[in-house]
C-alpha cells in the first residue's frame, strides 16, 4: 500500500469518528501541555538563577587568598592532606603587590582588586553613627546589585562620593530619599609607615641598618585620626559589597581606589606587620576577574601554581546542575503521567475501531493487503492523533506558562519587587514534547495494530 493511500484511509477514519478522536487527541494534548508546563518551570527556575548570577559577575569571578588564609572563604581546613616533609616545607606566599601586579599581567585577566573593609565613625549632623565602610570598584555598577539604585553611581574611581545601604540611610533620616546630595564625614584611622630606625634589622633587607632600599621603612606603622568629607550620590537597597572579595557587612559605599587612597586601617594589618613586606600592601583576599566564565579555569590554574588558593563560583556549580537536573527530572516524571493516563485513552479508541471496522479490514485483506499494511494504518492513525495532540499540547502548555508569570508578577509588583519570567519554552522543549507524543501515541498503537493485522480477512468478512 503507497504512504498517500495509507495517509487518505488514515485520514478518512479519524473524520468518521470525529468526536470520539477529538477526545482522544484532546486527552493528549493535556497530556502534552501539564508535562511542557512543568518543564517549562523547571527551565525558567534554571534560567533565571544563571540570568541572576551571570549578571551579578560572580562566574567570571577567582577569589584568592593566601594558603594560610584560606578558611576566610567559609571552608573548613582539610584534615586529610599528608603534611609536607621538612625538606619540602616553605613558608606560604604572601599575597601582596607584587603578587597582585603578577596576577593582573595573566591572559584573559581584565581586574584585580582587593577587599577593603573597615569599621568607622560617620557623622551626620554632628552626630556619631558606627558602621563599616567597604570599597567598591567601578565595574560593579553593571552588576544586578545595583538594579534600580536611586540616585546615580559614583562620577570617577577617586570620587569623594559615597553610596549608603537602605539600612543605614534609615539611621540617617526618616526619609532616605532626602540624604542625595548631602554630604557626611567620614572619621577613620589611617596608618602610616614607621621609617627604620638606624641598626634595625630590616626583614626585606636582611642586614642591621638596610631598610628597603626604594623606602626605608619599618614593618610597623603608626595610626593617625584622619577625616575624609563624602558627599551622597545614591541609596541601594541590597549590600553590593557582600560576599567573597566585597565588603562583606559594607554599608557605606565607597570607590574602590578611594579607598586604597585614604589607607585606612584593617584588620590584616597586623599580619603585615608580622610578615608582610615594609613598604607594600599585604592583602587579605583577592578578587581576579575574566573576560568570561570560559577563562575561568585556565586563570584559576595559574593562580594556584603561583602558590594560592583560589575559589570561583563555577567550582560549586556541578552541585547546582545536580539540583537542577533532579528538580526537572521530577517535573517530568509527574508531567508525563497525564500523557500516559492519555495514552490508555488511544487503545480504547483504536481498539473500538478495530470491532467497527472488522468488515473493511476483512475487504483490504480480501483486496490483498499485507498484515503490515493493515498495522500500518492503524500506526499511522495512532501517530496523527499524537502530532495534533502534541502540538495543541504545546500551546496549552505555553499558555499555562505565560499565566503563571502574569500571576507571578502580579504578586512581585505588589510587594515592590523586579518583575521576572518564572517559565520559559525554548525550542528544544517544543521538539522534545511533540516527540514524545508522537512516540507515546505509536506505542499506544501497537497493540490495536497487531490485533487488527491478525484478524481472519473470512471471519471478518462476516461479521455484523
Amino acid at each position: 500500500m503507497k504512504i498517500r493511500d495509507l495517509g487518505e484511509l488514515a485520514g478518512r477514519n479519524l473524520r468518521e469518528a470525529l468526536l470520539r478522536n477529538s477526545l482522544t487527541t484532546l486527552g493528549i494534548a493535556v497530556g502534552v501541555a501539564s508535562l511542557v508546563a512543568m518543564l517549562s518551570l523547571g527551565v525558567g527556575l534554571q534560567e533565571l538563577a544563571n540570568q541572576r548570577l551571570s549578571h551579578s559577575g560572580l562566574f567570571d569571578a577567582i577569589f584568592v587568598a593566601p594558603h594560610s588564609n584560606f578558611s576566610a572563604f567559609g571552608r573548613p581546613a582539610r584534615s586529610n592532606q599528608q603534611p609536607p616533609s621538612s625538606e619540602s616545607l616553605e613558608p606560604p606566599r604572601l599575597l601582596d603587590e607584587d603578587a597582585r601586579q603578577e596576577m593582573q599581567h595573566l591572559p584573559s585577566v581584565t581586574e584585580v582588586y582587593p577587599e577593603i573593609r573597615f569599621p568607622t565613625e560617620i557623622r551626620f549632623k554632628d552626630n556619631p553613627y558606627s558602621t563599616v565602610v567597604a570599597g567598591v570598584p567601578m565595574s560593579a555598577h553593571s552588576g544586578g546589585a545595583f538594579d534600580g539604585m536611586k540616585g546615580a553611581f559614583f562620577s570617577s574611581p577617586t570620587a569623594d562620593e559615597t553610596i549608603l545601604q537602605i539600612e543605614f540611610a534609615r539611621e540617617l533620616s526618616t526619609q532616605p530619599d532626602s540624604l542625595i546630595g548631602q554630604e557626611i564625614v567620614l572619621a577613620y584611622a589611617e596608618r602610616q609607615p614607621l621609617p627604620a630606625e638606624p641598626g634595625e634589622k630590616n626583614p626585606a633587607a636582611g642586614g642591621p641598618g638596610q631598610g628597603a632600599p626604594e623606602a626605608g621603612l619599618s614593618p610597623g606603622f603608626s595610626v593617625v585620626p584622619r577625616e575624609e568629607n563624602l558627599r551622597i550620590v545614591g541609596i541601594v537597597e541590597t549590600q553590593p559589597a557582600a560576599g567573597f572579595g566585597g565588603g562583606g557587612t559594607g554599608r557605606v559605599l565607597i570607590p574602590l581606589q578611594l579607598a586604597e587612597k585614604l589607607r585606612a586601617a584593617q584588620t590584616n594589618d597586623f599580619r603585615e606587620i608580622l610578615g608582610g613586606t615594609p613598604g607594600k600592601a599585604n592583602y587579605q583576599s583577592l578578587t581576579v576577574r575574566v573576560t568570561g566564565p570560559s577563562a575561568v579555569k585556565d586563570v584559576e590554574d595559574a593562580i594556584k601554581g603561583m602558590g594560592f588558593s583560589t575559589f570561583s563560583l563555577l567550582d560549586a556549580t556541578d552541585n547546582l546542575r545536580l539540583v537542577f537536573a533532579v528538580f526537572d527530572l521530577l517535573l517530568g516524571i509527574f508531567g508525563s503521567l497525564a500523557l500516559v493516563v492519555a495514552s490508555l485513552g488511544i487503545i480504547n479508541t483504536l481498539v473500538m475501531a478495530i470491532l467497527e471496522r472488522r468488515r473493511e479490514i476483512g475487504v483490504l485483506k480480501a483486496l490483498g493487503a499485507a498484515d503490515r499494511d493493515v498495522r500500518r494504518l492503524f500506526f499511522a492513525e495512532a501517530g496523527v492523533m499524537g502530532l495534533l495532540g502534541g502540538i495543541s499540547g504545546v500551546a496549552l502548555g505555553w499558555a499555562i506558562g505565560r499565566a503563571m508569570n502574569f500571576g507571578a508578577n502580579v504578586y512581585l509588583h505588589r510587594r515592590a519587587l523586579p518583575a521576572t519570567n518564572l517559565s520559559s519554552v525554548p525550542w528544544w522543549l517544543v521538539a522534545a514534547a511533540i516527540s514524545f507524543s508522537v512516540a507515546v501515541s505509536l506505542a499506544a498503537g501497537i497493540y490495536p495494530a497487531s490485533r487488527a493485522a491478525r484478524l481472519d480477512p473470512v471471519e471478518a468478512l462476516r461479521y455484523e
